[in-house]
């Protein structure tokens, strides 16, 4: 058995695989399976993952932050991009999980294909519960819990996972920055995909291929399960499961500007009202542009209760 699980599990491919029997993250696994994301390029490689990494500012400045001899795990990896891109120039040992074995298959393929050794992939549903606790130094978790039966109950499991000290980021839809994404997936329903060609400003900017700008599409505004929340929700979640809070994107506070050179150091929880009023600016900034995607990045601070 693998040192960080906890079941047993089939080994399939060099993929430690569990069943997937739940009903609703089926669905998610038909999803991807269909249009698997973010996919792979025919000339893709190390270098130009690396590069595709590296203009990630918030992979960037993660990857950075992490240093060496360290245990990352990504939740909801997808075909393996962004493990593979932590992985590299890098002796961290790196874990990818996801519950769609066809998207795992392409990042375990690009692995071998490209000698890299120091990832492994897990092929489980979150709610199955199936890594040890207090194992891993970092916990990377950006869109996923959001395309969950119950994102709370996933953080719940993720976060026992997570060593006392180490780093959680995770990345959910928010309430109130995602209603431009939300206003176009209902024209588009009036007018047509072609209409979101011309108004996603994602598809508008980027060069990306077609195959890319299906995925973004049906990732965006056609999947099976979504659900939307807030900063003071995420908070919340910290707080019951001992995660102090380090920062945020948008930030908490009105006195702290978003400074993406400091994302990991320790900053004020800011006020309701200062909380509310930079989400409602989501709306009409990048952060709403691009789906409302907002961040949280906690620090696991178990208190020793010994005497």
């Amino acid at each position: 058995m693998s040192e960080y699980i906890k079941k047993p599990f089939k080994k399939e491919n060099g993929i430690f695989s569990f069943t997937i029997t739940d009903l609703e993250t089926k669905k998610v696994t038909e999803f991807y399976k269909v249009t698997p994301f973010p996919n792979y390029k025919d000339d893709d490689n190390k270098q130009t993952i690396l590069e595709k990494g590296n203009r990630n500012i918030l992979a960037q400045k993660f990857k950075n932050f992490i240093g060496y001899k360290k245990k990352v795990l990504e939740v909801g990896c997808g075909t393996g991009q962004l493990s593979i891109y932590f992985s590299l120039g890098t002796n961290n040992k790196i874990v990818g999980l996801d519950p769609t074995i066809e998207s795992l298959k392409l990042a375990k393929n690009f692995a071998i294909k490209n000698e890299i050794n120091n990832i492994e992939l897990v092929n489980a549903d979150i709610f199955d519960d199936v890594l040890i606790e207090d194992y891993f130094d970092f916990v990377w978790c950006n869109g996923v819990l959001h395309h969950t039966k119950n994102p709370y109950k996933a953080f719940e499991i993720l976060s026992k996972s997570l060593k006392n000290n180490g780093y959680i980021l995770i990345g959910l839809y928010n309430k109130i920055g995602r209603l431009r994404t939300i206003f176009r997936k209902y024209l588009s329903k009036l007018f047509g995909v072609k209409f979101l060609e011309i108004f996603d400003p994602t598809l508008k900017n980027l060069k990306i291929s077609n195959e890319e700008r299906k995925s973004w599409i049906k990732d965006q505004y056609f999947h099976p399960i979504e659900s939307l929340h807030t900063l003071d929700e995420v908070l919340r979640w910290f707080d019951k499961n001992d995660i102090k809070y380090i920062n945020s994107i948008p930030s908490c506070d009105f006195e702290i500007s978003q400074n993406y050179d400091n994302l990991f150091e320790e900053n004020p929880r800011g006020s309701f009202y200062s909380r509310l009023i930079n989400q409602i600016f989501m709306i009409f900034n990048r952060l709403g542009s691009d789906g409302g995607l907002f961040i949280v990045i906690g620090k696991k601070n178990i208190k020793n209760t010994s005497k």
